[in-house]
């Protein structure tokens, strides 16, 4: 008995199959091999086409299938993974009617600015837990005033994980965790916005049905049975976007438990028992999987652009060709903590939400020609993505946030002994690290869905500990040093 999990990233798709009673990988793979292009008509626009998400969905299936030998019928269940606040329009066939708008496109910006003042701060923060920014609704607003003709034909409106559902099954549904991240969701009204709906003068009938985030949401139809080689009826019994995934991944579920990641861009996503947000809209909170009115769960989510990118750039601009990120890391341990009081502002990959959305760029300050090395720079750069992520939880802990244990994947910027230590040492939180992903997560989340698990405990206890880091008690008012000195250089930057 398998479950399989599907993860729709912007660079690649991913296929994961799962032996349910051992919660043991049997195969995964991805496609494309090199990153899906991300189309930029002008500045500030991304686009892809949904199409291009199923064909490449089919390649990694196919894969997945081929080198693991099971057989189509013997998979219980399905769950979907997806990049987060895209938009995917389809007409009453069930036809895309453009590309996707995707999470990294900035059109929209303005019409959700316009929004946030029309509605109200205030009322717009206490029952969306967010301005509507960037999201999914503002883009949908983008699409109703610059594509009339587009905009009259669209039947429903999904995010990419719904799309991929309606070529699975047939049906067009949207979760409660979707809608939050759509910023359709009311938090204390527990429905769809009248706010957004009204003000942007959306028709609900664009909204699809809602479904649960665990259960059945459809079954395989017999056209994706034929083109996937699965047993037509098999429920799709899971969906969520990629970070709430992660979470589950790493089974993040309760209050004060935290999961982050630390690619191109990095995440900490925690969870809240209580309904609150940040006054200033400094980071993101949405419905998490097990939300309920009555129990509430919620999904703080903070976001730094400027993570993996720097090192990746230190790693083209500053590092001799045949070095390693390995290299790298070791090259950084050459530096004391702190760097010889190099500081480094890691924001150089757009606006940042945690400084209310404004573009600073990234700043080196301290550089003595005289006493820093090439080992200083790479220090200092992974030291000041670490004290981005310090200075984001500190306004997750004004909220009510107790961190205290970190969970993440075995991958990308915590592979870095400097980041990780660093990291736990400035924030006195212990990190976990696991051996896991997101198509895995997707795929027990879909037993639990299907009721092959009973609990997420169950579905998750295979979970493999790889590592665990400690804080660095000896040297911690090294790194508050460094940390402070870093945040007073961030605020001469960050002023009007």
């Amino acid at each position: 008995m398998y479950l399989l999990g599907y993860d729709i990233g912007s660079s690649s798709v991913k296929a994961c199959l799962v032996e349910a009673e051992s919660g043991k990988i049997a195969a995964s793979d991805y496609s494309p091999k090199t990153e899906m292009p991300i189309y930029a008509e002008r500045p500030g626009w991304a686009e892809q086409d949904p199409e291009m998400w199923w064909e490449h969905l089919k390649q990694a299936h196919h894969a997945v299938m081929r080198k693991s030998g099971v057989r189509g019928e013997e998979i219980k269940a399905i769950g979907i993974s997806w990049q987060m606040h895209g938009l995917v329009l389809v007409d009453k066939n069930r036809r895309v009617l453009r590309p996707s708008i995707i999470w990294c496109d900035s059109r929209a910006v303005p019409y959700g600015e316009k929004a946030f003042e029309a509605i109200g701060r205030e009322r717009a923060l206490s029952h969306l837990l967010n301005s509507p920014g960037n999201f999914t609704a503002s883009k949908l607003a983008w699409v109703k005033e610059n594509e009339p003709e587009i905009y009259r034909q669209i039947h429903k409106i999904m995010l990419p994980g719904d799309y991929i559902a309606m070529k699975l099954t047939g049906s067009i549904g949207m979760t409660i965790e979707g809608l939050s991240e759509g910023i359709f969701w009311d938090f204390k009204e527990h429905r769809i916005s009248e706010d957004v709906m009204s003000f942007f003068g959306f028709d609900y009938s664009l909204i699809p049905d809602i479904v649960p985030i665990f259960g059945t949401q459809g079954t395989v139809s017999s056209e994706a049975a034929a083109a996937l080689g699965l047993k037509e009826g098999t429920p799709v019994g899971y969906r969520a976007g990629d970070q709430p995934n992660n979470a589950v991944s790493l089974n993040v579920f309760n209050p004060g438990e935290i999961a982050s990641t630390a690619g191109t861009s990095g995440v900490i996503y925690g969870i809240l028992g209580e309904i609150n947000y940040d006054p200033l809209s400094r980071i993101n909170i949405f419905a998490h999987v097990n939300h309920t009115p009555e129990d509430p769960r919620l999904g703080v989510l903070l976001c730094i652009n400027g993570t993996g990118i720097l090192n990746s750039w230190i790693k083209r601009n500053f590092i001799r060709e045949g070095f390693t990120y390995e290299d790298m890391n070791k090259l950084a341990s050459q530096s004391p903590i702190g760097a010889k009081g190099l500081s480094v502002i890691p924001f150089g990959n757009g606006a940042e939400r945690i400084l209310e959305n404004k573009d600073i760029g990234c700043s080196f300050h301290g550089i003595n020609f005289n006493i820093h090395s090439i080992a200083d720079i790479v220090r200092a750069s992974q030291e000041g993505i670490v004290f981005s992520f310090k200075y984001g939880m500190e306004i997750m802990q004004a909220m009510g946030m107790d961190i205290t244990v970190i969970r993440a994947g075995n991958a990308n910027m915590f592979l870095s002994p400097i980041f990780r230590e660093t990291l736990s040492s400035i924030t006195g939180a212990t990190i976990e690290l696991y051996d896991t992903d997101g198509a895995a997560g997707a795929a027990k989340a879909a037993g639990i869905g299907v009721g092959i698990y009973a609990s997420p405990e169950e579905a998750f206890g295979s979970l493999k500990k790889i590592m665990t880091v400690e804080p660095d008690a000896k040297n911690r008012l090294q790194y508050q040093s460094a940390y402070e000195r870093w945040k007073s250089r961030l605020d001469l930057e960050n002023k009007d």
